[in-house]
C-alpha cells in the first residue's frame, strides 16, 4: 500500500514538471502561440537521458579498457624486470662458479706440490705420461664443456683430480714395492712382518660422511688403500734396527757358534761383540721404547729397546746407562757408555737383535746397503714431517 502511494506521488510530481506549456512569438506585427504538451516534454527528456546514459556507458567502457591496457603493460613490465633479474642472477651465479673453480684449482695446485714434496719423485714421474684412463677423462671433459660451458672449468678440475689420484696411487704402490724389497734385505718376510703391526687396532666407529651412507669414489678408495699399505710398510721398515750402535769398526766376536772365553767349550753367541774404548757412547740402532735399563744376569749393565713388530735390540756390558725404563728414544740417541760389566773379559759392546724373543743374526741389519738405507731415510722424512709441522705450528701460536 505504501509502495503504491509512493509511486503515485512520483507520477504526480512528473506530471507537475511536464505540464502543457504555451509560448507566444511576435513577428511582423503578428502574434503567434506555440503549445508544447507535457507528453512531448517527457519524450524529449527521455531521449536526452538515453543519449547521456549511452555517453556515460561508452566513457566508462573506454576508461575500463584503458585501465586494463595499463594493467597489462604493468604486468609485462614486471615480467620483463623479473626476466632481467633472472639473467642477472644467472650472470652472478656464473661468476660465483668461476670464482669457486679458481679457488679449487689453486687448492689443487697446493695439494699436488705438497704431495710431490712428501711422496717424492714418483708423483712427478707419473705425471709425465698420460694413461688411457686420463685420455678418456680428457675427452669427457671436452664433451661436458661443449654441452655446459658454465661447468667447463669444474669439469676440467674433476678430471684433473681423478688423474692426480691415479698418479698418486701408482706412486704409493711403487713406494710400497721398495719398502717390501728393503724389508726382504733384512731377511724378513714383509707380509708376515707388517701384518703384526695391524693386530692391535680399534676405536669407536665414526662415519667419514655425516649421513653415514655415502661411500668414497672408487678411485679415492683405491688411493686410500694404496696409501695405507705404503704407510704401514714404511713405518714397519723404520722399526728395523739398521744404524751402527757405536762409532766402531772392529768386531771382536760374531753371531753363532764360538768357543766360550771362560770355559773354552762350544757355545752359542746370540749377538755381535764390538771392541772399543771405555766410555764410548752407545747409540740406539732404531727408534723405540726402553723396556729394560739396569743390571741383567750375565750381561751386566744392560739396555733393551723395543722397536715394535716383535723387534728388540739389546746393548750389554755397559759402564753407564743414560736412559730409564719407559723412555722413548729415536735412532742414534745415546743409551749408555761402553764398558766391561757382567760376564766380560774386556771393554766391548755386546749387541743383540731379537725377533719375537728369539735371537737373530744382527749382521744383515747392520750391513744394509745404501739403497735400503735411502728407502728408510725417505720413509723417516715422511713420517716425521707431520710432527715437524705440528711443532712449528705450536711454536708460532705460542
Amino acid at each position: 500500500m505504501q509502495i503504491k502511494k509512493t509511486r503515485e506521488g512520483l507520477l504526480a510530481r512528473l506530471d507537475h514538471m511536464f505540464t502543457d506549456r504555451e509560448f507566444f512569438m511576435r513577428a511582423n506585427g503578428q502574434v503567434r502561440f506555440l503549445t508544447i504538451s507535457g507528453k512531448l516534454q517527457k519524450r524529449v527528456a527521455m531521449i536526452v537521458s538515453a543519449i547521456v546514459g549511452l555517453w556515460l556507458i561508452i566513457t566508462l567502457a573506454m576508461t575500463v579498457n584503458q585501465l586494463t591496457v595499463t594493467s597489462e603493460r604493468m604486468a609485462l613490465a614486471e615480467k620483463e624486470a623479473a626476466v632481467n633479474s633472472s639473467q642477472s642472477r644467472v650472470a652472478e651465479y656464473k661468476k660465483s662458479i668461476d670464482g669457486v673453480a679458481q679457488d679449487l684449482i689453486q687448492r689443487q695446485d697446493a695439494i699436488e706440490q705438497i704431495t710431490q714434496q712428501f711422496i717424492g719423485e714418483e708423483a712427478g714421474a707419473e705425471a709425465e705420461t698420460l694413461t688411457e684412463t686420463e685420455k678418456k677423462l680428457s675427452e669427457n671433459t671436452k664433451k661436458i664443456s661443449a654441452a655446459f660451458p658454465e661447468a667447463a672449468e669444474l669439469a676440467r678440475l674433476e678430471a684433473r683430480q681423478i688423474a692426480f689420484a691415479q698418479r698418486l696411487t701408482r706412486a704409493a704402490m711403487k713406494r710400497t714395492e721398495r719398502a717390501e724389497a728393503a724389508i726382504r734385505e733384512f731377511g724378513l718376510n714383509p707380509k708376515k712382518f707388517a701384518a703384526s703391526s695391524t693386530e692391535a687396532v680399534g676405536g669407536p666407529y665414526i662415519p667419514f660422511f655425516a649421513d653415514g651412507e655415502r661411500e668414497l669414489h672408487p678411485t679415492l678408495e683405491r688411493l686410500n688403500n694404496a696409501l695405507l699399505r705404503m704407510d704401514q710398510l714404511e713405518r714397519t721398515l723404520l722399526t728395523i734396527p739398521s744404524a751402527m750402535p757405536a762409532d766402531i769398526t772392529m768386531m771382536s766376536s760374531g753371531y753363532g757358534y764360538r768357543r766360550d772365553p771362560f770355559t773354552g767349550g762350544g757355545a752359542m753367541h746370540s749377538g755381535i761383540d764390538f771392541k772399543g774404548p771405555h766410555g764410548q757412547p752407545i747409540l740406539s740402532a732404531a727408534g723405540g721404547k726402553i723396556t729394560h735399563a739396569g743390571w741383567k744376569s750375565g750381561y751386566g749393565k744392560t739396555v733393551e729397546v723395543t722397536h715394535g713388530n716383535g723387534l728388540m735390540t739389546r746393548y750389554a756390558h755397559l759402564s753407564k746407562i743414560h736412559v730409564t725404563t719407559g723412555q722413548k728414544v729415536k735412532q742414534g740417541v745415546q743409551v749408555g757408555a761402553m764398558g766391561s760389566t757382567g760376564r766380560s773379559t774386556g771393554t766391548h759392546l755386546h749387541f743383540e737383535v731379537r725377533l719375537n724373543g728369539k735371537a737373530v743374526n744382527p749382521r744383515p741389519f747392520l750391513e744394509a746397503n745404501t739403497d735400503v738405507l735411502k728407502v728408510q731415510a725417505v720413509a723417516r722424512q715422511r713420517t716425521n714431517a707431520p710432527k715437524k709441522r705440528a711443532e712449528k705450528s705450536g711454536s708460532s701460536r705460542g
